[in-house]
């Protein structure tokens, strides 16, 4: 078994051997997960699961995997792999997480890790004890621009942090007619609270937080929100689905240093598609990030430039992915991050921001 305590209590390392990797959920995101994978030298995606044998066949046929199951259990009995990746839908990572991490299965899930910060820190804590990995794909983690600003400034290049702004902005409600009854499509869950929604905070916030927070290498310690639903069709409804998850949230916040923060995110941003940007304000400098389905490019003013507000393009070289992390993790033993332990930490953030919008007060991270 590839999970579980050595002796010692440490991680299980999987070494030279071959990864299997089993994909729980064949979604859109599945595809990225089977494509990045499979790319990778001794990693075999050797089942998927599925309970919809519609979504789940052509999944194993496109990606050449030879098992497919219609639920974890019969998954779980046959126990031919390694890891999972799970890309299920968000309400759904904590009970089949839980449920692999017990079988002794290193769990890579997409975000968040889970709908509020109790049932996060019950996954974190199960894999811990077990001594598995246990990651979380942030994507904008592979942005090779982010990571470079953080090493900018954790190296004091632009000395201590006094501002941080930070947007991830998408417009693709505002062309849509709501009172077109033939609206439908895979994205409209995502508006819903009865579907398993928490909005755009639940959605995008993860990532800007993280983000921002990751970025600047600030923990977030205090934290003041205002979220918004707007109307859409007459009594707030689509069909089968309550059009109430929020849709916008403004977020105020302080970093462990004293700097403050200004964090927002919108799906009504006309006129852009899925543009993230951060600006990290310090007393020698200032770094941007902007990424988009355009690209990438980190902009910096440092030194004398400061004295003309001069912003220059820097270069940076290309990083390692979570995807390719996560199976460093496997077969090493070492816990890398984006952890289980961080998202925990970043779900606390979010999970305050529903409690300051309907308190109107600003409340402390735990």
């Amino acid at each position: 078994m590839a999970g579980g305590l050595s002796p010692l209590g440490k991680r299980f390392a999987l070494g030279d051997k071959k990864m299997r990797l089993l994909i729980l959920g064949t979604g859109n995101m599945a595809a990225r997960h089977a494509e990045q994978f499979s790319a990778i030298d001794g990693v075999t995606v050797v089942a998927g699961i599925d309970i919809d044998p519609g979504r789940l066949e052509p999944f194993l046929v496109k990606h050449g995997i030879g098992k497919g199951f219609s639920s974890l259990d019969p998954a779980l009995e046959w126990n031919e792999f390694d890891a999972i990746a799970n890309v299920t839908p968000d309400a759904i990572h904590h009970p089949t997480t839980m449920a692999a991490l017990a079988a002794g299965k290193h769990v890579f899930c997409e975000k968040p890790l889970a709908t509020d910060a109790l049932k996060a820190l019950e996954m974190t804590e199960a894999a811990e004890r077990a001594g598995l990995i246990g990651m979380v794909n942030l994507t904008y983690r592979n942005v090779a621009q982010l990571q470079a600003a953080r090493t900018l400034v954790l190296s004091g290049a632009i000395g201590s942090v006094k501002h941080v702004e930070a947007s991830y902005l998408q417009g693709w409600l505002s062309p849509r007619n709501w009172l077109d009854p033939a609206i439908e499509g895979p994205w409209l869950w995502r508006l819903s609270k009865k579907h398993g929604s928490n909005g755009v905070l639940g959605d995008l916030g993860i990532h800007i937080v993280d983000f921002a927070s990751y970025g600047s290498g600030l923990e977030i310690v205090d934290v003041f929100a205002r979220l918004k639903t707007f109307e859409k069709t007459p009594g707030g409804k689509l069909g089968a689905f309550d059009l109430d998850a929020n849709d916008s949230f403004s977020m105020s916040v302080s970093f462990e240093n004293g700097a403050l923060g200004v964090i927002h995110s919108s799906r009504w941003a006309t006129g852009h598609s899925n543009d993230l940007r951060l600006r990290i304000y310090g007393e020698k400098g200032g770094v941007e990030v902007q990424h988009g389905h355009w690209g990438s490019i980190l902009r910096v003013c440092m030194g004398d430039d400061i004295k003309t507000t001069t912003w220059r393009e820097m270069p940076v070289e290309p990083v390692e992915t979570n995807y390719q992390r996560f199976v460093t993790a496997v077969r090493t033993g070492e816990q890398l991050e984006p952890s289980f332990r961080h998202a925990t930490n970043l779900q606390k953030v979010l999970d305050l921001a529903l409690v300051t919008d309907a308190e109107r007060r600003e409340h402390a991270v735990s």
